[in-house]
């Protein structure tokens, strides 16, 4: 713990703001916030905000928002939880963490990635916030379902469901190693019962990406998933055109799914 004396590095308006803070155990402070407790002035606030930012005890999250760190933490401070940052930018909710942010949150890999994924129908941008990678990918409303809302410490963050986000899997493969390797994810999940298969073929059912509901398709089959349960993703599929996965029409058309199968896929 840092020495009590670290006090006399702050002045006493910052170290009554930095007592209040710590004592309210706050994570993020809005320069709102400052102004309405401690009734500080646009010019002194900002005298103030500069000089708590350049001691390492506000980091910027965006205009006017910052994450504190006590005097506690030390110099490097004590972080802050990467799911806090999202639910900032949009106020509207209109956004959900997702894609391999969410892989090992659920099971799907011991693989920690070093990126956050925020999906979302507004920001197209990549930015480092408080040390913390962050990819914000606009994408369009109608892939917006199978979202839950969980707690982390007084906020509210968007995911998606397990169910959604094994979906994703499929779509956004990569970060597991390819196509092969999730498609094996999601016959693991659903065999040993790890998820719930009605809500699974209902997110499948609505996901706008036609090969991605084929192959989420052959899969579930595969894993001896009955027609019966099969029926919404089984008519999603029914009108589309004959689709192939590696770009050749030689193999064995799948009638149901609409797909050509060849060697390269067995």
């Amino acid at each position: 713990m840092t020495p009590n004396n670290t006090y006399k590095t702050l002045g006493p308006i910052e170290t009554n703001i930095v007592a209040r803070l710590t004592y309210e155990k706050k994570t993020v402070v809005t320069v709102e916030y400052l102004d309405r407790l401690f009734n500080l002035s646009p010019a002194d606030r900002k005298q103030l905000v500069f000089r708590l930012k350049k001691k390492k005890i506000l980091t910027p999250i965006k205009r006017g928002t910052y994450a504190f760190s006590p005097l506690e933490a030390g110099p490097d401070g004590t972080g802050i939880d990467e799911l806090l940052i999202p639910p900032l930018f949009f106020p509207k909710k209109n956004y959900y963490v997702g894609y391999s942010t969410l892989f090992n949150y659920y099971g799907f890999t011991e693989q920690l990635f070093q990126t956050v994924y925020v999906l979302n129908t507004a920001i197209r941008k990549e930015k480092i916030i408080c040390g913390i990678s962050y990819k914000f990918i606009r994408i369009p409303e109608n892939r917006f379902y199978g979202l839950e809302t969980i707690k982390v410490k007084d906020a509210d963050v968007i995911i998606s469901s397990k169910e959604r986000t094994l979906i994703d899997l499929i779509y956004f493969n990569k970060p597991v190693g390819g196509i092969k390797n999730a498609e094996a994810v999601l016959k693991q999940f659903v065999i040993e019962k790890k998820c719930d298969i009605k809500k699974l073929v209902e997110c499948a059912a609505r996901f706008p990406i036609i090969k991605t509901r084929k192959r989420i398709g052959l899969v579930l089959e595969g894993s001896n998933i009955t027609d019966a349960m099969l029926k919404p993703l089984i008519n999603s599929v029914k009108k589309t055109a004959v689709s192939t996965f590696t770009g050749s029409r030689k193999g064995t058309l799948n009638k149901k799914w609409r797909v050509i199968i060849n060697d390269s896929q067995k």
